[in-house]
């Protein structure tokens, strides 16, 4: 009899014990089940998120875009940090709504009504760095209002695509080149003078003549003044008074933002001053190649210009690199030759990625500087654009 009971006994336990243990199996993989679910709810909601983003990054303004762009704000507020995190699309990424450019309310988009009969409009490519856009297109828009207080100064954008992410991101509305000409043709405006920031007559400054055609019998005067370089001309030594006011303003600026008390006694310290360009496959890219020129003919020797597209070829990275290892200047200070310091600025040239203008230079045992300042922030570069518009009056 102890003996059956025994048995019983051992048989119940192992019973239970089996059943425990199918238990635990259970509740691993239930537990699995339940983590593979959140990581995909979490991906779907930061694709949703992506798909947003990617449908407002467009050059093309549509009745649907104010729409889209609160939409797509409402979305990235509403993910987890976990989920923002995944968001990845064709242009999407985290960056996009969370990155920290500055504060968006010390920019004033200017499009404002009551423009009176004379008005500026200062028109830029733009740019969704909040600092920068405030500094550098704001500094110039502020100056040519009291160079000119009375013309009323109005700002548009060439860049539909940055619109959008400021407006998204920060519910800041800035007119394209459309809205701003309309806004000026409700307001009644009879005189309109607009001033390129733009460096040169490239694709933006085309396309802003075409927009400004469209316009011109709604005004009784429409003139378009030169952007920051002047005219174009004809070949690589084809320079003017706008380049070498500009290289002349730029080299003093960053000569006098290091220790060194001249252009020539950096040059003894091996110091070379890096400007670094956009770049275009437009016809006007050899503008870069007269800057160079007028920097030669100015006697800067350690100071180059580069565009990041490599457009024209003689300013690619590769091809500076070479000319600072030619001449043996181990230090380089890297600045943008652009109105602002963007996305070009902050990444292309002094970003932490191996193609990096910094880092390709870091690796071939250079020293680099890197000073993230738009040209538009200079006095000097401000008062050329005052310049420009004196000549049109």
């Amino acid at each position: 009899m102890k003996k059956k009971l025994l048995t019983a006994f051992l048989v119940t336990a192992l019973g239970v014990s089996m059943l425990s243990g199918c238990g635990g199996k259970n509740s691993d993989d239930n537990s699995t089940k339940s983590e593979q679910s959140t990581k995909e709810t979490d991906q779907e909601a930061a694709d949703k998120v992506a798909k947003l983003i990617d449908d407002i990054y467009v050059q093309e303004r549509t009745d649907k875009t104010d729409e889209q762009c609160e939409a797509a704000k409402k979305a990235w507020d509403a993910l987890t940090d976990a989920q923002k995190e995944l968001v990845e699309g064709e242009n999407a990424d985290p960056d996009y709504f969370g990155r920290d450019t500055g504060d968006a309310s010390k920019d004033d988009p200017l499009n404002e009504d009551e423009i009176g009969e004379n008005e500026l409009l200062v028109v830029s490519f733009g740019t969704s760095f909040n600092d920068s856009r405030a500094e550098d297109i704001g500094g110039i828009e502020k100056a040519l209002q009291a160079a000119y207080p009375e013309w009323s100064v109005r700002r548009a954008f060439t860049a539909q695509i940055i619109i959008n992410h400021v407006q998204a991101r920060d519910g800041e509305k800035i007119d394209n080149m459309d809205q701003a000409l309309e806004r000026a043709v409700e307001n009644g405006v009879k005189n309109l003078i607009v001033q390129p920031t733009h460096l040169m007559h490239g694709a933006e400054y085309d396309e802003l003549t075409e927009a400004v055609e469209n316009y011109k019998d709604k005004f009784e005067s429409v003139k378009i003044a030169e952007p920051l370089l002047g005219e174009v001309g004809s070949d690589v030594t084809a320079i003017n008074a706008d380049k070498e006011a500009v290289a002349k303003a730029i080299t003093a600026e960053a000569v006098k933002a290091t220790k060194y008390e001249s252009l020539d006694a950096a040059k003894e310290a091996g110091t070379a001053f890096v400007f670094m360009g956009h770049g275009t496959s437009h016809t006007a890219k050899i503008s870069y190649s007269q800057m160079q020129t007028q920097m030669e003919q100015l006697g800067y020797e350690n100071v180059f210009i580069g565009t990041v597209e490599g457009e024209p070829e003689e300013t690619s990275c590769e091809s500076v690199i070479e000319k600072i290892k030619a001449a043996g200047y181990k230090n380089v200070v890297l600045r943008p030759l652009m109105v602002v310091a963007g996305d070009h600025a902050n990444n292309d040239m002094a970003g932490d990625d191996d193609d990096s203008w910094k880092s390709v230079m870091e690796n071939v045992g250079r020293n680099v500087e890197v000073v993230l300042k738009g040209v538009g922030e200079y006095l000097p570069i401000r008062e050329i654009y005052c310049e420009h518009i004196r000549r049109e009056l």
